[in-house]
């Protein structure tokens, strides 16, 4: 099973981002996001929620409860 982290790394990847633009499209500071990426520390749910948006992916998804990134109807 993926990691938060690891998932992360992966959305970020797909839109060709780098760590700083991305951290600056969720409006998180950089470090943190670095830290997220690096599983060194993982997101309080409101910085989860603007990570999911903004990458377009669910919640579950970016837990690594899912291995679907959109929600199945």
């Amino acid at each position: 099973m993926e990691t938060f982290a690891q998932r992360l790394k992966l959305c970020r990847k797909r839109k060709r981002l780098t760590q700083k633009a991305a951290a600056e499209a969720v409006h998180i500071a950089f470090s943190t996001y670095r830290r997220y990426e690096q599983g060194i520390s993982e997101p309080v749910l409101s910085d989860a929620v603007r990570i999911a948006d903004f990458f377009g992916v669910t919640l579950d998804y970016l837990a690594g409860q899912s291995d679907y990134p959109t929600q199945l109807m």
